[in-house]
């Protein structure tokens, strides 16, 4: 079968053929409809050899939605030719986070060795995959496959970011949005369909902004050294409640905290590298400042939800199998409007 691997540490992603897995007790096999494109990818193949933590070669994407191939010896919930996503930050699934399905902060994971799909565990870049557990399969019903797979990432983390926040996304209140891109914009949906609070999306693309406009923003501002202050002349001088970056570079964390009100949230959602320094006198009064990672497995089938409600609609662009490291080479150069999606099965 074909698959999109990074194969060699600094080089390019690689279509290649390997052969079709098969799966183990309790395991399930997908054959994959789509699977994302992410900037995490990116993150990924940028790492220096020294101290790189995967084994090579790597098949890549860690957003995957499929139809259920072939169950394994004790596999059970799910039937031969059920559509469904797969929910990627896996965990032990006994320990007391797991136990709650809050798999993303699994306390053993690093300790067993077990990564998600496409960031060490082979990924859904590839005509057929491998998922470990039933439980991490969610059902999709008649939702579009290309549609939904970016929920799986794109979609759940944004939403488990906002659920954190959502005490101080009350009516009047304003949330920031830096970076309208892939999440970005999924994530202003959310907070259109969760809340009734004002957003102001940033971005340094007309393009994007214009995308921000048409899923919801109320406000956009070019996200450059007048950002912040310009966030705080359209709410009088206060600042914002939350402010989600979707970036985390060194200059979006510090537009973040020159956003935020007194008694406020930032989440740094992006893995750009920023830091954001914390103590007394340095941000607002009472300001949480936190970096949450992806979503718990009932809050992408909470997202699935919404998507089944129309409440959620993700901008893609599709690419052949073949056209994977061309998806990459767009996304790299910031050509991607929304979230690419790869075909590997046509």
């Amino acid at each position: 079968m074909k698959a999109v691997q990074y194969r060699t540490v600094g080089a390019a992603p690689e279509v290649v053929e390997i052969p079709e897995p098969e799966p183990g007790p309790g395991q399930i096999l997908l054959k994959v409809s789509a699977a994302g494109v992410c900037h995490s990818d990116i993150a990924v193949m940028s790492w220096p050899a020294e101290g790189f933590p995967y084994e090579l070669p790597l098949t890549l994407g860690h957003e995957g939605v499929g139809t259920v191939a072939a169950l394994g010896d004790g596999a059970q919930g799910f039937s031969v030719g059920d559509s469904v996503a797969v929910y990627g930050p896996w965990g032990c699934g006994t320990c007391v986070n797991c136990a709650q399905g809050r798999e993303n902060y699994c306390l053993r994971a690093a300790e067993l060795g077990i990564n998600p799909p496409g960031l060490g565990n082979p990924g859904a870049m590839a005509e057929y995959m491998i998922v470990d557990d039933a439980r991490h399969l969610t059902p999709i019903g008649d939702l579009d496959p290309v549609k939904t797979v970016s929920l799986t990432d794109a979609g759940l983390t944004p939403y488990h970011a906002i659920k954190r926040s959502l005490p101080k996304l009350v009516p009047g209140a304003t949330a920031v949005v830096i970076g309208a891109g892939g999440l970005g914009h999924v994530g202003i949906q959310l907070l259109r369909a969760l809340t009734a609070v004002r957003v102001i999306a940033l971005d340094v693309s007309e393009e994007k902004l214009a995308l921000a406009r048409s899923v919801g923003a109320h406000e956009t501002v070019i996200s450059d050294e007048n950002a912040a202050a310009r966030v705080r002349e359209l709410t009088g001088g206060v600042g914002a409640e939350v402010v989600l970056d979707f970036v985390g570079a060194p200059p979006t964390v510090k537009t973040a905290g020159e956003s935020a009100s007194i008694d406020s949230d930032v989440t740094i959602v992006g893995i750009g590298g920023g830091t954001l320094p914390v103590g007394f006198g340095v941000l607002p009064f009472s300001t949480t400042v936190s970096a949450p990672y992806w979503g718990t497995r009932r809050e992408l089938a909470e997202v699935i939800e919404l998507a089944h409600a129309g409440a959620v609609d993700v901008h893609v662009e599709t690419y052949s199998i073949n056209e994977a490291p061309l998806a990459y080479e767009r996304l790299h150069a910031g050509r991607i409007k929304g979230r690419a999606v790869i075909l590997p099965n046509g």
